[in-house]
């Protein structure tokens, strides 16, 4: 069998185990997998040396904002960010793009637009708002993983939130079609805590205190119930409140079909050391205090949480507030998607978890849930050969002249991270190679 190109390394992450040995790909898949190195292959031979060579990232929770608002971020600086962070496969957001993803003609708008943008593979998320239940099956059989909503305002005015009768119905028909319904799990009421924040704008402890756990936990509770009405799949985005965690525990024990993810920021970032006046960390649900997000972190390596997502939602810096950090203005989200893997191994190795845990988090268990995971996910023969080749001994200094995304704005600037991508090779074509980008638009769309 002629083969087109051969990854060697002295640490191939294969099951769970790190191993020497030699990836053969052939027409963008992994054709077999060798174990001696005494080899006789008539190819390219790329040389991975004592780095470790892994399955690429898959993030399911990503903004790019395009078509409508391509200048927060866009499909092309997204996937370059995303391919320089070891992601090679991510699922794009039906907000904040204009039109809003709610229907298969609003769906067409947005693969028109990826042409000759993608540099590694994207998925898409259609949207439920009041109104387009009608709208979903066709959405459905266009193509798309799965629909997300909101049971807050999204911050989008042509995204409004959900009712509880707008979610059954999206439930019920999500069913027929085994996929899964995202929910943004906030209900907001008022309190005493929005007063002050608008008295504090700039106060970061404000923010915190006007989005407390508990318009979480309600939301979270209201799913939880929907879903053993339905027997829907529901997930839950990005938990933020620790609080939930016993009644996720009691669903998942109970046989619901619940999954859930937290996001990065969650688990790096404690809200005792956010500076008043830096909307960078601006997000919703707010990041909490460290006690609250150390729980977090025992309920990923227990199992309670799935897996772990971006949530990348970048915005200009004038909508950012950047200047008057003003947290009651500013939009409301964080912009971390190039530094996904080298964030989560820093936490881990602070932890003393082995990188096969941040395996499993990143690609393993989102590939699952995205329904993937017979083609995507880990090394295997047969599967799509979206590899990476990353240096887990190195350490980096976040800054500027290495984001990728359309803006410079990110709260993980002049972190020091553990753990360097060294090359992003997506459907078998290298393209990233150590800080340039070679072979670009060879990602491609994933429809199911």
């Amino acid at each position: 069998m002629k083969i087109d190109l051969a990854i060697k390394g002295q640490k191939l992450l294969l099951n769970g185990e790190i191993k020497p040995g030699i990836v053969l790909i052939k027409d963008g898949l992994i054709a077999d997998i060798l174990f001696s190195m005494d080899y006789d292959i008539d190819t390219i031979v790329e040389d991975a040396g004592s780095d470790l060579v892994m399955a690429g990232i898959i993030d399911p929770h990503v903004h790019i904002n395009e078509p409508g608002r391509t200048d927060w971020e866009g499909f092309d600086t997204a996937t370059k960010a995303a391919a320089a962070g070891g992601i090679t496969m991510l699922v794009d957001m039906p907000l904040n793009s204009s039109p809003v993803t709610t229907s298969s003609k609003n769906l067409q708008l947005k693969l028109d637009a990826v042409s000759n943008q993608l540099h590694v593979n994207c998925g898409f998320w259609g949207g439920v708002v009041p109104g387009n239940t009608n709208e979903l099956e066709e959405l459905l059989e266009s193509g798309v993983l799965g629909l997300k909503a909101f049971l807050t305002h999204s911050g989008i005015d042509e995204f409004p939130n959900s009712n509880r009768e707008d979610l059954r119905k999206a439930l019920l028909i999500l069913k027929k079609y085994d996929k899964p319904l995202l929910v943004h799990c906030e209900l907001d009421e008022m309190h005493e805590g929005i007063k002050t924040l608008e008295q504090n704008p700039r106060s970061y402890q404000s923010y915190l205190n006007s989005r407390p756990k508990s318009w979480e936990d309600k939301a979270i509770a209201l799913m939880i119930d929907l879903c053993r009405e339905t027997e829907g799949r529901v997930h839950i985005v990005h938990l933020s409140s620790a609080d939930s965690l016993e009644q996720i525990r009691k669903a998942k024990h109970d046989g619901l079909p619940l999954t859930v993810e937290t996001g990065q920021h969650y688990l790096y970032f404690n809200a005792e050391n956010i500076p008043d006046g830096d909307t960078r960390y601006k997000c919703a649900p707010p990041i909490r205090e460290k006690k609250n997000n150390d729980l977090l972190m025992d309920a990923l390596i227990d199992g309670t949480i799935d897996f772990i997502a971006t949530d990348h939602s970048p915005a200009p810096p004038l909508l950012k507030e950047i200047e008057s950090g003003d947290f009651k203005k500013a939009w409301g989200g964080i912009a971390g998607l190039q530094f996904a893997l080298p964030v989560v191994w820093t936490i881990a190795k602070e932890r003393k978890l082995p990188i096969e845990k941040v395996v499993k988090w990143l690609s393993e268990a989102p590939s699952k849930f995205i329904q993937c995971s017979s083609t995507k996910g880990k090394i295997s023969s047969g599967y799509d050969a979206d590899i990476i080749v990353f240096n887990a001994d190195k350490k980096f200094i976040v800054n500027a002249s290495q984001i990728q995304h359309r803006h410079k704005i990110t709260p993980y600037e002049g972190a020091e991270l553990s753990g360097v991508v060294m090359q992003t090779y997506v459907n078998g074509i290298k393209v990233y190679d150590q800080g340039k980008f070679i072979n670009l638009s060879s990602g491609k769309v994933i429809l199911r």
